[in-house]
């Protein structure tokens, strides 16, 4: 997955219509549910699958939070870091597995993963680990928010492909969609991430990378976080939060 996104830091805002836009909204409600599970201002919150700041930037230029942002990826991670203070924000990041957080225990009052990315933990080994960390840097009552695709949904339907997403640059429009691939258990696919990119006159840049993912239903993911220690689990829906992701929110 490093490579994944190492591959991918340059380009990832490609994804996004607008990704300033992006990252506007996405911090209006996470915040909004950081502060329901607080019932306090946020604190010192880690982001600990920051990638390029898409969440975490949001959040530090709402203010009331100390953020700070780790990534699998050196590359997304740094860059994440250089947005933010080219946009007036200070977010110190690092290159850090979740499964193995460089932090003291009880050092946050929120731990926040979001946009898919705890999906990438492929096995039950695997999950149980990063949540373990998770919770371990929480201090005590501190609050996990994880957001994820809608898989209950997903995977009745197992689609094979996504919408192309459009956004415009300097140079033209770009193009993003995503191929699926799902594997015989039904729970588990491999993704082919497509970005088309104008590269002058009628000619495209296409760039093609691949990762997998566990489909993880809400009643899935849910034991798995209360069998990690955590309590009080509960999923927001996107009818409620207004996000585009179902969340889970818990208390360590």
């Amino acid at each position: 997955m490093r490579s994944f996104y190492d591959d991918m830091a340059d380009d990832y805002h490609l994804m996004f219509r607008d990704w300033d836009v992006s990252m506007e909204y996405q911090a209006s409600v996470l915040s909004a549910v950081i502060e329901a599970g607080t019932k306090r201002s946020a604190g010192r919150v880690l982001d600990c699958s920051c990638g390029i700041g898409t969440q975490a930037i949001g959040l530090a230029r709402l203010g009331g939070a100390s953020m700070i942002g780790t990534d699998l990826s050196p590359r997304a991670a740094t860059r994440a870091g250089r947005e933010a203070a080219a946009r007036g924000v200070s977010l110190p990041t690092a290159a850090a597995d979740m499964r193995a957080l460089p932090f003291a225990e009880a050092v946050f009052d929120v731990v926040l993963s979001a946009d898919n990315s705890v999906p990438h933990l492929l096995t039950p080994d695997a999950l149980t680990a990063g949540l373990a960390e998770m919770r371990r840097v929480l201090r005590p009552d501190g609050l996990l928010v994880l957001t994820v695709r809608d898989y209950d949904d997903l995977r009745a339907r197992r689609p094979a492909t996504t919408s192309p997403q459009v956004s415009e640059q300097e140079a033209g429009r770009a193009i993003a969609f995503q191929l699926w691939h799902w594997h015989p258990d039904g729970e588990r696919y491999d993704l082919e991430h497509f970005q088309l990119a104008p590269s002058g006159g009628d000619q495209w840049d296409v760039r093609v990378r691949r990762a997998t993912y566990w489909a993880l239903t809400r009643a899935q993911l849910a034991e798995f976080a209360t069998g990690a220690g955590f309590r009080d689990v509960q999923w927001i829906e996107p009818l409620d939060s207004g996000y585009y992701q179902p969340i889970l929110t818990a208390h360590r």
